[in-house]
């Protein structure tokens, strides 16, 4: 399967401003591009690439005063296959795990881990260990969390979204990851494309968020929005929570104007012979 990816995205720049943007494909993925994925600036500016603490490619440059535009469009190889599923796939003591991977069993940003032990425990510690245990994570979320766009702000947590029951997708991950975490179980924030490939298209095309979960060594996806095995799913970035994996961060003022993303199934027309 060939999907196409794309973004449109356009500040206003009041004041000379540095950002960081991560728009690049993670480079788990590199190697499925079948074009350049490279980010296009309007003015056309200096950027610089790096690779962050947790793997992700990042770009930097800085901004001048007036009108910024970032674009970019590539396409990529997937396997048309839905995300994997493992019921047997078990959980790991603590001591057993990687040292990498226990910063993913702490508080952050937006995962007050500390604050869920009690409730975490009573609603999900007598359910089987593993990957059901994920899962009932996730049934519960996405039963008890309404979707709705008018409710999202940049500073809901998840103990917010436990209270109020009501967010955007990345609220929807924040709680399941702040339960996993608060049961022992590493999990981490993921940020990516998701287009509406084999579902009803519903809402406008956007970049999407999901969680990844270490089991069995090696990690899994989880959609505590979507709660399904979604087809096509392209990673962007993983962090500990969305503070660690936004799209853009500006040091200064920068109002955003436009927004656009394009992910969608591109069919290869044969060439005659």
């Amino acid at each position: 399967m060939l999907i196409r990816l794309a973004y449109d995205i356009q500040f206003d720049i009041p004041a000379t401003v540095a950002m960081v943007a991560l728009l690049h494909v993670h480079p788990s993925r590199a190697a499925d591009l079948l074009e350049p994925d490279e980010l296009q600036t309007e003015p056309r500016l200096e950027v610089r690439s790096y690779i962050d603490s947790f793997g992700n490619r990042c770009a930097r440059f800085v901004a001048p005063p007036g009108q910024l535009r970032l674009s970019g469009s590539t396409l990529i190889q997937d396997s048309g296959f839905p995300d994997e599923v493992n019921w047997d796939a078990r959980e790991h003591a603590v001591g057993d795990l990687p040292h990498d991977v226990l910063r993913f069993l702490l508080n952050s940003r937006y995962c007050e881990v500390d604050r869920f032990s009690s409730v975490a425990f009573e609603l999900f510690g007598q359910v089987k260990s593993g990957w059901g245990r994920v899962q009932a994570i996730c049934d519960w979320v996405h039963n008890k969390v309404t979707f709705n766009y008018q409710h999202a702000r940049p500073t809901k947590s998840a103990l917010d979204v436990f209270t109020e029951r009501v967010g955007v997708c990345r609220d929807f991950q924040h709680l399941a990851i702040a339960f996993c975490r608060a049961l022992n179980i590493p999990a981490r924030y993921a940020t990516g494309y998701l287009g509406d490939i084999g579902v009803p298209v519903v809402l406008p095309m956007d970049f999407s968020a999901w969680f990844e979960v270490y089991l069995e060594g090696r990690w899994w996806t989880f959609d505590a929005r979507n709660n399904q095995s979604r087809i096509g799913r392209v990673l962007m970035a993983t962090g500990r929570d969305a503070a660690d994996v936004a799209i853009t961060t500006s040091f200064g003022q920068a109002d955003l104007r436009h927004f656009f993303v394009v992910t969608e199934e591109e069919v290869a027309i044969p060439v005659a012979g």
